[in-house]
């Protein structure tokens, strides 16, 4: 391992969001696409990806982290949809509640001395990468109709991890956790 690490900051899902999760990848598996699911052990929800960074600037965003205060959530799977490049069908995802952007824009916050704030925040997961789907609009459609169990799920830690690219895929560490409060101070 070099001095740098891949680092990102995310909500990990208890079992039963998993397992709804693995369910509608099974869904989406019935219709045709040449790409990869996200494996169980690997969804999360991003809420920032800080890249490569170095030990020092670890050490600062591990520090920055202990000091946000916020009140634990309380979230649900939505609805599912794709993001697209060049009009081709790239990222399969579940969106998660709305209530997760206080979070995010509290860790924004306290990062801004080193990294830029999120533009486009959306709470999503990412359940799978596609590279190739014939037909494109009867993809889209498809994945658009599923509809996730709207099963709540409480937030009370948010997590630092790394991530090491293999051949099998990333494989994530967790480096720290932080635990969300019950109040808002």
């Amino acid at each position: 391992m070099g001095s740098k690490i891949r680092a990102f900051i995310c909500i990990d899902f208890p079992n039963n969001i998993v397992k709804e999760i693995t369910r509608i990848q099974s869904l989406v598996s019935k219709k045709h696409f040449t790409g990869k699911l996200t494996e169980p052990e690997n969804l999360h929800l991003t809420l920032k990806f800080l890249g490569e960074i170095d030990k020092e600037k670890l050490e600062f965003v591990k520090s920055s982290l202990e000091k946000i205060k916020h009140p634990s959530l309380e979230l649900r799977l939505s609805c599912c949809g794709i993001f697209s490049f060049k009009k081709k069908p790239r990222i399969v995802w579940v969106k998660l509640s709305e209530n997760v952007f206080s979070l995010q824009e509290k860790i924004d916050s306290a990062l801004t001395s080193l990294f830029p704030k999120e533009k486009r925040f959306m709470s999503h997961v990412t359940i799978a990468r596609v590279k190739y789907v014939a037909d494109k609009i009867s993809f889209k459609n498809y994945v658009s109709k599923i509809s996730p169990k709207r099963i709540r799920f409480s937030v009370d830690r948010f997590n630092l991890k790394s991530s090491s690219l293999s051949s099998l895929g990333p494989v994530y560490e967790l480096i720290s956790s932080y635990q969300l409060t019950g109040n808002n101070n």
